[in-house]
């Protein structure tokens, strides 16, 4: 067999010759929409990669982005990627200490940012001293009349000055081409750097029909934004199968999402729950129909069951449920039904596809005890979640320690999670929170989904916080809907009959708005942090 190697700019190349008129269409930071072509999304590319060598940049070298989604970032996954080089997207989210150690700890040499952060980029420069060039992601005429960025040029200009004449490498295919870092909650974010063997695998393998399902036929714009895990590898997925692909840009708003969906016909998306649950509302407001969406997938973080029946039988979209994490590129798992389940009743069939779903081809997945053996598939025994395969990270990026592996080579995920008989997965807790009350133990996550079933709950969260005769029981802090009152005897009557008794929260704290991570996760250390002290008898 034919010894090609698995490249990334293999990807963009294969989309300009075979659906080199199928658009890129995206929204500008700076105003306006974009439309463009796969084949002149290839040339940019290649123009990128003359003045990325122009400027001196060789093999694995870091350049970094902090951009949104759009076809300039798109351009910079594959140019930056194509010529040897590393595209280090950047979570513009995080607190600023949080970036300026990102940039630092990766080197990066280029940093290409929209429009929307030269605020934030002026800021974080004097604490960058080895950014040798900043590159603002518009048109000349967006360029400050005065900056203090060294060496600022506009990304325009920079391509303009190029030729389109450029020949991919045939590099090897475990050369490094992007690297992601996590939200560091709990301590300083770690580097998971992607080779292109393991990113056109993922690629590949989220293209199945058994997990997010993508053809030539699909219109798909990713709201989960290109910082967060290369867009859940949409970028690399759209264009291997000829989707047309709609980047929304910084408005991450529900109206400008929903302009979107339906001025461009988009059939498919992807975000976390928080984007979801204000997309709904607004729906509700205005009486509002899609006429072309009709899938997305959800994850990041739990999706509610109520939101999942409320797409489904208010707008006809079906929202699957998926699993993953920075660590494993992130597609670890995909929630669909299989032939027994067929036929179900509409809430049975919900119940199924509640769960984290099924492991998808390439990865591998297991639960083990505390003394580190497997424990059964039978949806009642839960365990540490420990996860191996090709896109599963082996150790973090100059971590200068020891990776998160067993002795037999999985990953530990940090999740606690049961699979049943059919192989559906479904995590019950972080490792650090789920709730241990009187040798019991009991999942944060499903009293969560219970509490925003309440109509007239917004958002929820539960901790564990200490108790007496217990050691620890479940705190409910709940986000009040708008206009819309609860009482906590209320909410905690809501729970009875619906969970086992053991499990039903204790007390209820009412807030104005819940903490949330740089991803949209919420952010529970705080929330202990806020409740430190509380107790409950």
């Amino acid at each position: 067999m034919m010894a090609d190697q698995l490249r990334v700019a293999g990807i963009i190349e294969h989309a300009a010759k075979w659906h080199g008129e199928t658009e890129i269409v995206s929204r500008l930071p700076e105003g306006g929409i974009h439309r463009g072509t796969y084949a002149q999304a290839h040339a940019r590319s290649k123009q990128l990669a003359n003045a990325l060598l122009r400027l001196g940049v060789a093999d694995g070298d870091r350049v970094a982005t902090i951009a949104w989604n759009t076809h300039r970032h798109f351009e910079l996954y594959y140019g930056v990627a194509g010529i040897g080089a590393v595209c280090h997207t950047i979570n513009p989210r995080l607190f600023p200490e949080q970036l300026v150690y990102i940039i630092n700890h990766a080197e990066d040499r280029l940093l290409f940012f929209d429009l929307t952060f030269l605020p934030l980029v002026e800021k974080l420069a004097p604490a960058c001293p080895k950014v040798e060039k900043w590159v603002l992601m518009a048109g000349p005429e967006y360029l400050p009349a005065a900056s203090a960025l060294p060496g600022l040029c506009s990304y325009e200009d920079l391509l303009a000055a190029e030729s389109t004449d450029y020949e991919w490498p045939m590099l090897d295919e475990n050369t490094a081409c992007s690297l992601c870092y996590t939200s560091g909650t709990t301590a300083e974010p770690k580097g998971v750097l992607y080779s292109h063997r393991s990113t056109l695998l993922h690629a590949m393998a989220i293209s199945l029909p058994d997990a997010l399902n993508c053809s030539a036929l699909d219109v798909i714009m990713p709201v989960v934004p290109m910082f967060h895990v290369n867009a859940w590898g949409l970028p690399y997925a759209a264009p291997l199968n000829g989707a047309k692909l709609v980047l929304p840009g910084a408005g991450m708003d529900a109206a400008s999402l929903y302009e979107l969906f339906e001025s461009e016909g988009v059939t498919f998306s992807a975000g976390v729950p928080t984007i979801w649950l204000g997309l709904l509302q607004f729906m509700r407001e205005g009486g509002r129909q899609f006429t072309s969406l009709r899938r997305t997938v959800v994850g990041g973080s739990a999706c509610p069951p109520a939101l999942m029946k409320a797409f489904e039988e208010e707008l006809g979209v079906t929202i699957m449920h998926a699993w993953g994490m920075t660590e494993t590129s992130p597609l670890g798992t995909a929630g669909h039904l299989k032939p027994k389940h067929q036929g179900l009743s509409p809430a049975d069939s919900r119940a199924v596809r509640a769960k984290q779903g099924r492991v998808v081809f390439g990865a591998d997945m297991k639960i083990v005890g505390d003394d580190g053996q497997a424990l059964p598939h039978d949806g009642v025994a839960f365990g540490d979640l420990l996860v191996r395969g090709p896109w599963v990270v082996a150790d973090y990026f100059r971590s200068g320690t020891p990776g998160e592996l067993t002795a037999d080579g999985w990953f530990r995920t940090g999740d606690v999670a049961t699979i049943d008989p059919d192989g559906f997965m479904q995590i019950t807790d972080r490792s650090k929170d789920v709730i241990k009350s009187g040798g019991e133990w009991i999942s944060s996550i499903d009293l969560e989904n219970l509490a925003v079933a309440h109509p007239a709950v917004a958002e929820a969260a539960v901790i564990g916080v200490p108790s007496a005769k217990w050691s620890e029981r479940p705190l409910l802090v709940v986000v009040r809907r708008p206009g819309m009152d609860v009482s906590a005897e209320e909410l905690l009557g809501f729970f009875k009959g619906k969970v086992a008794k053991f499990s039903e929260p204790d007390a209820v704290e009412f807030v104005e708005q819940l903490p949330h991570t740089a991803t949209g996760k919420i952010l529970k250390t705080q929330l202990r942090k806020d409740f430190a002290g509380y107790s409950i008898a």
